[in-house]
């Protein structure tokens, strides 16, 4: 981790450069709740002349953001692809991948709904339409209703990966813009199920399902179904604001933020 003189030395060079945006575009997951509140401490750390820009509209939309030049920082709850690597260098950006948390993809349902646990077998198919009542998995009879994030997200095709087996959602389901309505909409249905990072798993009206007998929290990162890597990325020669942006998210106060919010520090 960065030493925290070495983080205000930094953001003295910039505050003598003069006021800088710093534009961040990508990933829900880390740009509704975390990165937002690592923004703000980096400018009470002595950053005060830094303006943030966050665009949180989807992984998928890091990378041509970072290829145009329209972000400095591109947020990404799954690793880039090769094809987006490569479309990065044909403009000129060739891009440094920086992990910068772990995080769980948490099964929630309705605080009403009688189950507590499924294998990952029963999840691939409730996932995939196999599963379509509740009654099928020891639940209340009513049809399972799927919730899921929407197609630019990188959390939704990591659970396809991870969950699914690669296969495709059911014409069904119904697609969610990020890890917040999720929650909102599986609280307001007792048939709900949907599936949202560790941060977003204890929303009201909701419960966070153990997958196989072990508990989505914390200290279970290495032994839980669904856990990943979260990331940064930028240009290997990112603009100093971005370099001490990430610098900081680096140290121990950058990754007690990341804990606090809800995300399992590097």
């Amino acid at each position: 981790m960065k030493s925290i003189t070495t983080i205000l030395a930094t953001a003295a060079m910039i505050s003598m450069a003069g006021a800088q945006t710093l534009s961040i575009k990508g990933s829900d997951t880390l740009g509704a709740k975390l990165i937002p509140q690592l923004a703000e401490a980096f400018k009470a750390a002595g950053n005060k002349g830094v303006k943030f820009e966050i665009a949180a509209e989807g992984s998928t939309t890091a990378f041509p953001a970072l290829a145009n030049g329209t972000a400095q920082i591109g947020m990404s709850s799954r690793k880039v692809k090769d094809d987006e690597r490569t479309f990065c260098k044909t403009k000129g950006v060739y891009i440094k991948e920086h992990p910068i948390c772990h995080d769980m993809l948490v099964v929630i349902v309705n605080k009403n709904c009688p189950v507590s646990n499924l294998t990952k077998a029963q999840i691939s198919k409730i996932f995939t339409g196999q599963i379509k009542d509740w009654s099928e998995i020891g639940g209340t009879p009513g049809k399972i209703s799927i919730y899921t994030r929407n197609t630019s997200s990188g959390t939704y095709k990591d659970w396809q990966k991870l969950a699914m087996g690669g296969r495709d959602y059911p014409s069904t389901s119904l697609k969610m813009a990020g890890n917040e309505q999720i929650a909102q909409e599986v609280a307001k249905n007792k048939n709900g199920i949907g599936y949202v990072g560790l941060a977003y798993s204890k929303t009201p009206g909701t419960k966070a399902l153990s997958i196989d007998g072990i508990q989505p929290v914390a200290q279970n990162a290495k032994t839980y179904a669904y856990s990943r890597l979260c990331y940064l990325y930028a240009p290997d020669k990112p603009t100093p604001e971005a370099a001490a942006f990430m610098e900081f998210i680096e140290s121990s106060a950058g990754q007690a933020i990341v804990q606090k919010v809800g995300f399992i520090p590097n």
